[in-house]
């Protein structure tokens, strides 16, 4: 973990989101405190767990009835459009 004060992250910020791009967080600091940290998004969105559950679904050797039903629900409940990027036009 890096540990950078705010007036080193403002005057490297392209090399700040690269380093956090390649998985490292950064801790940044104003007058010796620590008041935010940047860390890797999560590599995961809604469209890969509705995959993953579609491919689990019908597995009953592993899985009772409840699960299917919860699997079911959980799919009806999400859409990948609600998954967006609020910062992508």
């Amino acid at each position: 973990m890096k540990e950078m004060t705010a007036t080193e992250v403002a005057r490297n910020f392209s090399a700040v989101l690269d380093s956090v791009e390649a998985g490292e967080t950064v801790v940044i600091t104003r007058g010796g405190e620590r008041v935010a940290t940047v860390a890797p998004a999560p590599r995961a969105n809604g469209g890969a767990l509705i995959e993953v559950l579609r491919e689990i679904q019908d597995r009953d050797d592993v899985f009772d009835d409840t699960f299917a039903a919860n699997v079911a629900a959980i799919r009806e409940a999400t859409r990948p459009e609600l998954d967006t990027d609020p910062w992508r036009g």
